[in-house]
Parts: C-alpha cells; structure tokens; sequence
C-alpha cells in the first residue's frame, strides 16, 4: 500500500461532511456509493493516525489500515449526525475494531472488564478492577483497552451520575490523582454511616455497569 500521510485528501468541512452523509441516507444508489467513497477517502487520514498507535513490532501497518477502514466504513454507514463530527464517532469505531483484531490474535481473548472482582478490601467489600485504575497492565492489549475504558468511565461518570455518587467514587477510589478513601472515612466527612456510603457506592457502579453494556 506504501501509504504516506501527505497523499492523502485534506478532510471535509462540516457542510461537505453534512451534504455527503445525506446523499449517503437520501441520494440514489449511485449518490450514496459516491458519497460513502468520498466520507472514506477524506478520513483514511485518520485510519493512519490511529492504526500507528495501535501498532506493534510483529504486525504489519497495512494490516491495520486494512482493518480501521473497516471501522471507518462501520462508523460511516451507523453515524448519526445529530451527535456531532463524523470523526469523534469515527474514532471510537475504528479503535474498537483495531482491538477486536489484536484480541482476535490472542490464544486466549479475555475482555478487560472495569467491574471484575479481584478480592476484598479490609472493609470486606469486593474489590474490582476499577479500584487499581491506574495501575501499569504488561499486556499491550489489555493495556489499550483498559485506557479506552477508563475515559469512557469519566464520561460516564460526568453524565449519569448524581454529584454525591461523583464525589464518593472519587474519593473511594482515589480518581483525578486523589488518594483513596475508606468507606468509613468518606461517611465521617460527609456526615453519613458507612452503610449508606457502600450503598451510594454500590448504586453508582451499578448504573456505570448498565452504560457499559448498553454501549
């Protein structure tokens, strides 16, 4: 393929993007092919960029163009206009693809869950992957999908909880670079049992939980 970045077309502007996306929706077979071939054409930029993050000394980079534009393709044909840029969509959807090919090569493919338990706390409480967000993983793959996670976890966080769920989450599990909290030291400072902070905490993982899989 030899693709190098300064041949590629310079993206659309938002009312060329716009106009393409409807002739894709509205226009004749002829004007919805044309238009999905220039939505693509003008976003392989962003395959490059994004299929170079992803990588790795034993795999060939055309390979992973080959199989963002997949993603680009799939992101192009479910977009919905009325949530934004094509390419914030874009992006997500060709990284989601890059990750089901890395795990797809993997022996055994595990999905990284933010939620798995992995033990007890000194409370007795279950401690799941969420609460060592911010530790090093040594595989690439769990690596990579573990930091697409967390950033969908903030924005999770921002738009579906209350501000006290916020605000517990943060403090228990030491989120922003704060250090961790105890459930019953969290309860002192807010004026509230123990019981009712695990419960709060409990209430707000499980609505992250349902995001997570209705995603």
């Amino acid at each position: 393929m030899g693709v190098v970045l300064e041949t590629f077309q310079k993206p659309l502007t938002q009312e060329e993007e716009a106009e393409n996306i409807r002739l894709l929706r509205d226009g004749s077979p002829e004007e919805a092919e044309q238009a999905q071939k220039i939505l693509v054409e003008r976003n392989l930029r962003l395959v490059v960029h994004i299929a170079k993050k992803y990588q790795n000394a034993d795999e060939d980079i055309e390979d992973f163009i080959s199989i963002g534009c997949i993603g680009l393709i799939k992101a192009i044909r479910t977009f919905d206009d009325k949530k934004g840029r094509l390419a914030t969509y874009a992006c997500r959807c060709i990284e989601n693809e890059l990750l089901m090919f890395l795990r797809g090569k993997k022996k055994t493919s595990r999905e990284v869950s933010l939620f798995e338990p992995i033990g007890q706390d000194k409370e007795g409480n279950e401690i799941h992957l969420v609460d060592v967000i911010e530790q090093n993983q040594p595989d690439i793959v769990e690596s990579m999908e573990l930091s697409a996670n967390i950033k969908r976890l903030f924005v999770l966080m921002d738009g579906n909880l209350t501000q006290r769920e916020r605000e517990i989450l943060i403090m228990r599990y030491g989120l922003y670079g704060n250090g961790e909290v105890t459930q019953s030291e969290i309860g002192a400072k807010l004026g509230i049992s123990r019981s009712y902070v695990s419960r709060i905490e409990k209430k707000a993982l499980g609505k992250l939980r349902e995001k997570f899989e209705q995603e």
